[in-house]
C-alpha cells in the first residue's frame, strides 16, 4: 500500500533518512523533522518532492506540535508517525551525572511522549493512524554496559508504548501502536553518542544490520501493523534466552 502520509523524526541521518528514501520511492508523503538543517534538507532532496523538511527540536513539546500542525496544514492528515529521534552514550552508570540522565530522558522518551501526545488525539478524531515508536534491543537486554541511561531511557520508551496501546485497543482498534527493537545497527550513531570516546564493551561482538535494512522491516511493519518488531532475525530467540537464564546470559556477554 502507498500513498500514506507519514512523518519521520530523526529522519537526517541513519535509520530516518534510509527509511525517508524508501518511503519516498514507494510514493508516501513525507513530512521530515530533525535538529540539523543542513543535513535534513539533503535528506529531503533525495527523497525528491514526496518530502518536505521541517527543522524540530524534539526535546521540546512546542516544537512537536508545530511538526504536528504543520504536516496536517500541508497535508490535510497524518496516517503514519514515527518517533525515531534518539541518542545514545557511553558513560557506566556509576559514573552518570544528573545532566547524563537528563539529557538520556528528554531525546529518547520525552521526544517520543511529546509525539505521542501531539497525533494520537488526531488518529483518534479519524478512527484510524499508526504510531510507530524506534526503540531498542538495548531496551529489553542492556547486553552493552556503557549504553547504560540509553538502554534504561528505551526500557522506559518499551513500557509506555505498551501502556499506550493498552489504553487505546478497545475503543480504537483501527489506531495501530507498534515498537521497534532494532539491535547493533551500522550508522554514525555511535559516534554522536554522548561521552562518544571509545569504552571497553560498548559495541559487543554481535551481528549488525545496515540502517536499510531496518528501514525494509518499518516499510514492512508500516503495512503490515503487529505490536512489536525485532528487526534482526534472531532477536526474539536471543530475548528469550537472556529472560530464561539473566544471570548466565549476562556472565556469557562478560566474556
Amino acid at each position: 500500500m502507498t500513498g500514506k502520509t507519514i512523518v519521520i523524526t530523526g529522519a537526517s541521518a541513519g535509520i530516518g533518512a534510509a527509511l525517508a528514501l524508501k518511503l519516498a520511492a514507494r510514493g508516501d508523503d513525507l513530512m521530515l523533522a530533525a535538529r540539523r538543517t543542513d543535513e535534513l534538507k539533503q535528506v529531503a532532496r533525495a527523497c525528491g518532492r514526496k518530502a518536505l523538511p521541517y527543522v524540530t527540536d524534539v526535546t521540546r513539546r512546542r516544537d512537536v506540535e508545530r511538526l504536528r500542525d504543520e504536516a496536517l496544514r500541508t497535508f490535510g492528515q497524518v496516517d503514519v508517525w514515527i518517533n525515531n529521534a534518539g541518542r545514545g552514550i557511553n558513560r557506566n552508570v556509576l559514573e552518570l551525572t544528573d545532566e547524563d540522565l537528563d539529557e538520556m530522558l528528554a531525546v529518547n522518551v520525552k521526544s517520543a511522549l511529546y509525539g505521542m501526545q501531539a497525533i494520537v488525539p488526531h488518529f483518534k478524531e479519524n478512527g484510524t493512524g499508526h504510531l510507530i515508536n524506534v526503540s531498542s534491543a538495548l531496551g529489553r537486554i542492556p547486553f552493552a554496559s556503557p549504553r547504560s541511561a540509553y538502554s534504561a531511557a528505551k526500557a522506559a520508551l518499551n513500557s509506555l508504548t505498551a501502556t499506550l496501546r493498552m489504553d487505546l485497543q478497545r475503543d480504537y482498534p483501527n489506531v495501530h501502536v507498534s515498537l521497534v527493537l532494532p539491535g547493533v545497527v551500522h550508522t554514525g550513531f555511535a559516534g554522536n553518542a554522548l561521552h562518544a570516546a571509545p569504552v571497553p564493551g560498548a559495541a559487543p561482538n554481535i551481528p549488525g544490520q545496515s540502517a536499510e535494512e531496518v528501514a525494509d522491516a518499518i516499510v514492512h511493519l508500516i503495512d503490515e501493523p503487529q505490536a512489536e518488531l525485532y528487526t534482526n532475525p534472531g532477536q526474539a530467540e536471543t530475548v528469550a534466552r537472556y529472560y530464561a537464564d539473566v544471570a548466565a546470559f549476562e556472565q556469557f556477554m562478560g566474556r
